[in-house]
């Protein structure tokens, strides 16, 4: 008797690949209220590849930081996002074609591994924290090596994208906050590179444009290790 695969309940739902006239609106509303409350600075934009599969990788300080990362970047950013968000059906139908995807964190979830995958072989952009839960002012801390596999597996480059002064949302109301996003230069995987040492020259190098506060466990470089960079 032949084993029937197991099928995923997430493989009977629509997941979008590509910008929708839905996340074009919802792109143009939330640009328009952020301008409110935030005074948005991006720095290099000319480091973020035009096309082509990229892993943005980005440190994590509060639940807003998706918002002013979207709106500093020409291109759609896909996301992984905590399984718990997409237990509301209207809320995760938009967070869907929104370009979002569901992951069990806590455990290897295969499904949303392979998804980000695909998302890297539509030539998209996928937005990883390898941190995995928000730093909530205590610097960075270990990153996971998700992002790094990802991007050995596709031959694709690392993006690192600095995000400063989100944890600022609020707090000085009516006067809006000054947010920074600063994106660095791509950075490829070499020839026979493991994830562990990739996923160490990306956190260094973001860890090197972050204020000193925010670096965390990445803010001295081990002696004899090599400088973050691309050769």
């Amino acid at each position: 008797m032949t084993e029937t695969p197991f099928l995923d309940p997430r493989d009977k739902l629509y997941f979008a690949y590509r910008t929708t006239w839905f996340r074009r609106f919802v792109i143009f509303v939330l640009g328009s209220v952020f301008k409110l409350i935030m005074k948005l600075e991006v720095k290099n934009i000319e480091n973020l590849p035009t096309d082509g599969a990229v892993v943005m990788t980005a440190n994590h300080v509060t639940n807003f930081d998706v918002i002013p990362m979207q709106l500093s970047l020409p291109r759609p950013i896909f996301f992984m996002g905590k399984a718990s968000l997409f237990k509301m059906p209207i809320f995760e139908a938009a967070i869907r074609n929104l370009g979002a995807f569901p992951v069990y964190r806590g455990e290897k979830d295969e499904w949303a591994l392979r998804h980000a995958a695909r998302v890297l072989e539509h030539g998209q952009m996928l937005g990883m924290f390898p941190e995995g839960t928000r730093s909530k002012g205590k610097g960075l801390s270990v990153a996971k090596t998700g992002s790094a596999r990802l991007a050995l597996d596709a031959g694709c480059p690392i993006v690192p994208l600095a995000v400063i002064g989100t944890d600022g949302f609020f707090k000085r109301f009516p006067y809006r906050t000054h947010v920074t996003i600063k994106i660095l230069p791509p950075i490829l995987p070499k020839p026979n590179e493991t994830p562990l040492a990739l996923m160490d020259r990306v956190m260094f190098a973001l860890a090197a444009e972050l204020p000193e506060d925010m670096r965390g466990v990445y803010g001295n470089i081990p002696k004899g290790f090599e400088q973050p960079g691309n050769h």
